[in-house]
């Protein structure tokens, strides 16, 4: 049968996969365009299972709020290659993707949801086939509070997500500057609190160490390395830190010039390796 420009394009816009690959498919499904989906997935299942070894490093990170800023998302959609990382293609699918994710509350529930009729997982099958490369899902972060902003680092290889105590004037650009501070700054905690107790074990013995090949007292140890653990939290941990458009004062001291009760009560970080 005759297989039109229209149909092809059609197909296209359906899936999203290249002209010829489309073309080809309808070719084979004599028209018929759910079996040239089908065909299409399976193409994908296809190369994803010859690529399955492969590493998928680099991509997109996306991060998402919804309409009342009290959920937002990180999501890196992962592929192979810079150059597909870049595709304005790829990018969109991974903000489709990530404005998804908003509905769901882990990982696994968002990759078995609806997707223009297939689930997300198929989507992956079905773009890896189109691609030519392994397409994956690899972060998804999800965070609520009262009040939320992000922020994209641009190249899209760093998002971010920050949570405010409270939904106040000035609290909009205030959670953006503290998510751009988290992606500048990549601290492991909110705080001190959140600081996994075997990582402080580890900085002690590693300050003790210092502290004796500079020939510090074995008595003397513990209350000096107590202090450099202080400065530990002050660079590690998000409010703790210095703010970085005024060093002046801390994050958790900016948050309160914007209103006096203001707290940063939660963040993400995704960030491409």
């Amino acid at each position: 049968m005759s297989i039109t420009a229209a149909d092809v394009n059609k197909l296209r816009t359906i899936t999203g996969a290249g002209m010829m690959d489309c073309k080809k498919a309808l070719v084979e499904a004599e028209g018929d365009f759910d079996k040239a989906i089908e065909i299409l997935r399976k193409k994908g299942q296809k190369v994803a299972a010859n690529r399955s070894d492969r590493e998928s490093s680099e991509g997109a990170v996306i991060a998402a709020v919804n309409a009342d800023s009290t959920v937002g998302v990180v999501v890196s959609l992962n592929c192979e290659t810079d150059f597909v990382g870049k595709n304005e293609g790829f990018i969109k699918l991974a903000t489709d993707l990530a404005q998804q994710a908003l509905n769901y509350a882990d990982k696994d529930a968002f990759l078995a949801s609806d997707f223009g009729g297939i689930t997300v997982n198929e989507k992956l099958m079905e773009q890896t086939g189109v691609i030519g490369e392994k397409i994956e899902i690899g972060a998804f972060e999800r965070l609520e509070g009262a009040f939320i902003n992000s922020y994209i680092h641009a190249g899209n290889r760093i998002a971010t997500l920050v949570a405010l105590s409270a939904k106040v004037a000035g609290g909009d650009e205030a959670a953006r500057n503290v998510a751009m501070q988290a992606a500048a700054m990549a601290p492991i905690a909110l705080d001190e609190n959140g600081v996994d107790a075997s990582i402080i074990e580890k900085e002690i013995e590693i300050a003790k160490d210092q502290l004796r090949a500079e020939g510090k007292p074995e008595a003397m140890l513990d209350n000096i390395a107590k202090g450099k653990i202080g400065r530990f939290f002050k660079d590690n941990t998000l409010v703790n830190q210095d703010y970085i458009k005024d060093s002046s004062m801390s994050v958790a001291a900016y948050v309160k010039t914007i209103d006096g009760g203001l707290t940063v009560t939660g963040f993400k970080r995704v960030a491409l390796a």
